[in-house]
């Protein structure tokens, strides 16, 4: 297991390619500060911060995309309690969970469990309950996220003033619908919505899947 001294690049961080893209955004960002318990995380992750996801985890405590609809775990924050290590515990085995949406949707790389494609980004969809490639590693998906491909990925998700609500909700929250999103009755126009805690959600979502 490599120290936090060996996993900490000074020489080449990839924090500054991680700014770039969101002053480059069509989105609004928040970059939350980084948890005291940065070191910690980054020492469990096993990633340099030459990574951009190593530089994420170690740099700061999360990163919060368009009115906080999108969610990139980090060392975590008040405003999203979770870190990309602990987080995945009792929950994810062969991929790491690295992202989530305030729609009860799950992102994760791919370590062997989700298929051959090892290192890939997949989407736990909410109107499918399926593990869905999406052809990206992390860094791909970060700068995806942050382009104007995200508004086209969740068209058909979003309805008036989501903008609000999203922004209301807390990074540690999501929307549970009724009828659920992957019946036939379910949609976010017609489904009643409530925020229920993303960990419930996550929880849920595995129960209803293995059935």
């Amino acid at each position: 297991m490599r120290t936090l001294e060996e996993l900490v690049n000074r020489e080449e961080p990839a924090m500054p390619l991680v700014l770039h893209w969101i002053a480059q955004s069509a989105w609004p960002v928040e970059v939350l500060k980084p948890s005291e318990a940065r070191g910690d995380v980054l020492t469990g992750l096993q990633v340099s911060t030459r990574s951009p996801m190593g530089a994420i985890a170690y740099e700061t405590g999360g990163i919060l995309i368009d009115h906080g609809w999108l969610r990139i775990l980090g060392s975590g924050h008040p405003k999203l309690l979770r870190n990309i290590v602990d987080w995945k515990a009792n929950r994810s085995s062969g991929h790491l969970l690295v992202a989530d949406d305030v729609i009860g949707g799950f992102f994760s790389i791919n370590g062997g469990a989700l298929g051959e494609d090892h290192g890939s980004m997949y989407y736990w969809a909410p109107d499918t309950l399926r593990w869905e490639p999406l052809g990206l590693g992390y860094s791909d998906f970060l700068a995806w996220a942050l382009s104007d491909r995200l508004a086209v990925f969740y068209e058909g998700f979003r309805w008036p003033q989501w903008e609000v609500e999203a922004e209301q909700a807390k990074g540690d929250q999501c929307f549970n619908f009724y009828p659920f999103l992957w019946t036939a009755q379910g949609s976010v126009g017609s489904s009643s919505r409530k925020l229920i805690s993303v960990a419930e959600q996550y929880a849920f979502n595995a129960d209803a899947g293995a059935q």
